[in-house]
């Protein structure tokens, strides 16, 4: 019984060690990494030869997602006041003409006052100094009372102007206002169609003059406001492609195209800035003060490609695993430096050295298995 159980285990043993050889991992021989054929077909490997492929020329830019000043409005006063209701949030979408809010203030009907009694006196004002001129004319008055008369006209006429400006700036009509229809609450209207972003107001918040009371933006006039360095600037064109990311919200690439190139470097950073029209099918995916990171695509060239995957990256140096022996036993892989060039969406440039050029064969699937 000890006999069986001794050849038991032995045998168990043998069966152990063999299966760990057939999944040992890849072996380091003198500076080479070792596939066995087993290995190299169980993990899908493959081995291939860089590819000649177009390439962008591009440079790097930053900047943000914004809108022309035509379609950012932020609201005011004209005079002061307190928030008598609205029912606005951020995030609503409001249209030209739209009532905000409404406002109150006894400062109002002090405006409409001083209007009515002015509107009252300039039809007598205006009378008196046509009169006045008429005897002036006719040598039965003096040039002093004509003069006065046309200054009291003129002055009255001037305020009366004023007033009235300052009622339509508020809102308030002064047809209304000379009927005696006075009122101590104006309506402020959205100046532009869009969203809202910044919402300030509270009801019975008192507002001044100065204060922001919300900001709207028009969203179908989105583009992109990037700012490109000094060095580069005289190879950007109109007309040239952008592709941009926002690397805080998605890795996703976005397409867009230079429309318009500044004239004046601006700031300590030497910077001009360039203005990119976005795709129309994007747009409901991006909103306003988005950082992005850009591409601007000047020119392209032809070079040596292999596929990401392939492409070794370790302490911001790059190698590649270059093919040195095959046999029936496996494949012997080397490490070697490799300088990478531009990038597509799937492959990447290297540059040819003593090492890799056009007819090196190079590990091309099954990379990051061996390095991990």
């Amino acid at each position: 019984m000890k006999k069986i159980l001794y050849i038991l285990a032995t045998t168990t043993l043998l069966i152990s060690c063999k299966d760990a050889k057939t999944e040992a991992p890849a072996e380091k021989n003198e500076g080479l990494t070792v596939i066995s054929t087993n290995q190299f077909k169980t993990m899908a490997m493959e081995v291939g030869t860089p590819i000649e492929q177009d390439f962008d020329v591009t440079i790097k830019a930053s900047g943000r997602i914004d809108v022309p000043p035509q379609n950012r409005a932020k609201i005011t006063s004209f005079i002061g006041g307190y928030v008598k209701s609205t029912n606005l949030l951020v995030g609503n979408k409001v249209v030209k003409g739209q009532p905000l809010l409404t406002m109150e203030n006894t400062e109002f009907l002090d405006i409409q006052k001083d209007y009515l009694e002015v509107a009252e006196q300039i039809t007598y004002l205006k009378s008196e100094f046509e009169r006045q001129k008429t005897l002036y004319d006719e040598k039965i008055t003096s040039q002093k009372n004509y003069l006065k008369a046309e200054s009291d006209y003129r002055r009255a006429k001037g305020m009366y102007q004023s007033l009235r400006a300052k009622l339509l700036l508020l809102n308030i009509n002064p047809s209304n206002v000379e009927k005696g229809k006075l009122t101590s609450v104006v309506t402020i209207y959205s100046p532009i169609s869009g969203d809202i972003v910044i919402m300030n107001a509270n009801v019975g918040m008192y507002i001044a003059a100065s204060d922001v009371i919300l900001e709207i933006v028009d969203t179908n006039h989105l583009h992109l406001e990037l700012a490109v360095f000094e060095k580069d600037i005289l190879k950007i064109k109109i007309g040239q492609g952008i592709k941009f990311t926002v690397p805080e919200a998605s890795k996703e690439v976005f397409n867009a195209e230079v429309h318009l190139v500044g004239k004046s470097i601006e700031g300590n950073d030497r910077t001009i800035n360039v203005h990119g029209h976005l795709d129309d099918a994007i747009k409901q995916k991006l909103l306003t003060g988005m950082f992005v990171e850009s591409q601007i695509i000047t020119n392209s060239k032809k070079g040596l490609a292999i596929p990401k995957d392939a492409l070794i990256s370790e302490n911001q140096k790059y190698f590649v695993l270059l093919l040195k022996k095959e046999d029936a036993k496996g494949f012997s892989f080397e490490k070697v430096p490799v300088e990478k060039g531009a990038s597509s969406e799937s492959f990447v440039e290297i540059l040819p050295n003593d090492q890799v050029n056009a007819s090196s064969k190079l590990l091309t699937k099954g990379v990051f298995d061996i390095i991990n």
